[in-house]
């Protein structure tokens, strides 16, 4: 109780029960209070219909076994008669232990209830949270890295959380015992995302959990100071997180997308609490979707650049084209099958993020290629300056190596190769990879550097720093001639012989061989692209698949 501002409008019962010393009364207004207000009113639901229906994914939740990355483990109970959560699942990935305490499956027994009205799954909510809350006790008050309390699992239970709150506020079976928990520790939530919250992407997820608390429950002493210090602070975070091209610092477009999905949080939340936001933080909103737009594949899909995971971003543009009123988007999303043709490309470059994105068209067939100049990246980084990635008749061709994991046995395993610059579609000297490079860029790549025309694209930069080596600098030009053929040419400067390879990986799916004069080709049904070496170099050209040893 001593969490809460007492004179707040409403809460009159509660602080005479409280005077009184009559904690139990005062608890139990404290719940009429919000069960009777109207706080958070877009959160509250009518209760569905009492059912026996079930369903089976929500059934396993029941039993403790929670799916994670596609991973399942169950839950174990400990000695203490508390579930084990800790536990980093039948891999011992500690990735396992911090999702699974974010309460997404929580969620989504929370929306099970709300579709079957079968008790049995608000129970469950009940019984989970009391035992989690009383597990999680006593609140550290300092940064973390274990399983509970670390940033991102703490903002993320803070959404979750205050959608069942006020989801089953009047549900019978949810006990008070278990809402009055709930209300104990949200403002150590929101104690540790003030407090204790990092930066770039992080900062937007956490910052917005504490937007959210203080929004929804605006009763805690706290929660003005919460607000101010969330616009406050996300609003510089937004400055040094996205460049004025529109793209994220960290230059992922997952991590992108996350970012964009929580200043959107952000905004939707100040909106309902008619607190103003700076003019530029919609603009900025808008330039993320822009790059998003202007960035997509033919297929729907985002680039895999750095540590991000292959996914469809179309129906995101679509959502942001109706926002924004931009049927250009819509145009591009759709492979022009509605919205408006763009007056601008088919390619574009961005010269913050030293990103040329080149086109054919706007078709679905259509020609595409990413080819990275930029610096390295803010965080999620590979070593990966220079890659280009290639598709063309709705098939990826040259393609990146993505993210794998970050822990666990499969990290273990690949994310050097992952990370390194062996993954890539570039280049290694004397079986060397690249070394990490500038984080941020603190000016756009210079005008000589990229030119884009009616009929061909052009782009160059240069990469000096290798693991181990001094005196070698690997110069890329790529100029693609629209709707034929990419021309890369590498020039290496070095004070010394060295040893080059030039790596080209091939989606999966490709059947490869190889022809006369070094020309390596697919032999695809549909979409097809060669490699034609040219100059004097006498290449020795080797096929490599699935190889593991003597390395990956």
């Amino acid at each position: 109780l001593d969490q809460f501002n007492l004179d707040f409008k409403g809460m009159e019962k509660v602080k005479q029960a409280y005077l009184k010393n009559d904690i139990q009364l005062a608890c139990t207004e404290l719940l009429n209070y919000y069960k009777t207000g109207n706080t958070a009113a877009y959160l509250r639901k009518v209760q569905p219909v009492i059912s026996s229906k079930t369903v089976a994914e929500a059934d396993t939740i029941l039993k403790n076994v929670f799916v994670v990355q596609n991973v399942r483990g169950q839950v174990p109970w400990g000695p203490d008669g508390h579930r084990d959560w800790y536990y980093k699942g039948p891999n011992n990935d500690r990735e396992w232990a911090w999702l699974s305490n974010r309460h997404s499956q929580l969620l989504e027994v929370y929306n099970v209830y709300l579709e079957t009205g079968n008790p049995k799954y608000a129970k469950y909510i009940d019984l989970f949270l009391r035992d989690f809350i009383i597990k999680s006790m006593p609140y550290p008050a300092e940064k973390g890295s274990e399983s509970i309390w670390r940033g991102l699992e703490v903002a993320a239970r803070v959404k979750v959380w205050s959608q069942i709150f006020y989801g089953l506020l009047n549900n019978p079976n949810i006990s008070p015992a278990t809402q009055l928990l709930m209300l104990s520790s949200l403002p150590d939530h929101a104690h540790y995302n003030r407090n204790f919250h990092a930066g770039n992407n992080w900062l937007t997820m956490e910052i917005s959990a504490l937007a959210t608390a203080a929004t929804n429950f605006p009763e805690y002493k706290n929660a003005p100071e919460w607000l101010d210090y969330s616009i406050k602070t996300i609003s510089e975070s937004m400055i040094g997180q996205v460049y004025p091209d529109g793209v994220q610092t960290e230059l992922t477009s997952h991590y992108h997308n996350v970012a964009l999905a929580n200043f959107e949080l952000f905004k939707e939340i100040c909106d309902r609490a008619n607190k103003p936001l700076p003019d530029f933080f919609n603009n900025t909103i808008e330039n993320m979707y822009s790059y998003i737009a202007h960035a997509v594949r033919p297929d729907g899909n985002r680039n895999l650049n750095n540590d991000g995971d292959l996914g469809s971003d179309r129906d995101l543009i679509i959502e942001g084209a109706k926002k924004y009123s931009h049927p250009d988007w819509e145009y591009i999303a759709t492979n022009g099958l509605s919205g408006i043709k763009p007056r601008t490309g088919p390619s574009y470059f961005f010269p913050w993020a030293g990103q040329l994105i080149s086109r054919s068209g706007f078709d679905a067939d259509a020609q595409y290629s990413f080819f990275d100049i930029g610096p390295w990246g803010s965080g999620h980084q590979h070593n990966d300056k220079l890659h280009i990635s290639i598709s063309a008749f709705g098939k990826d061709l040259l393609v990146d190596a993505g993210r794998f994991a970050y822990t666990g046995e499969v990290a273990e395993k690949f994310r050097f190769y992952a990370r390194g610059t062996q993954g890539h579609n570039s280049v290694l000297i004397d079986e060397k990879g690249q070394e990490p490079d500038i984080l941020v860029a603190d000016n756009p790549i210079k005008e000589n550097h990229f030119k884009i025309a009616s009929d061909f694209d052009y782009a160059w930069n240069s990469f000096d720093k290798y693991f181990d080596l001094e005196n070698v600098k690997h110069k890329r030009s790529l100029f693609y001639v629209r709707g034929e053929f990419w021309v890369v040419v590498d020039n290496l400067e070095t004070d010394s012989p060295r040893k080059i390879e030039t790596l080209w990986h091939w989606h999966p799916d490709c059947e490869i061989y190889q022809k006369p004069g070094g020309i390596i080709s697919t032999n695809n049904e549909k979409g097809n692209l060669e490699i034609i070496p040219v100059g004097k170099s006498d290449w020795k050209v080797d096929f490599v698949k699935g190889q593991e040893k003597p390395e990956i």
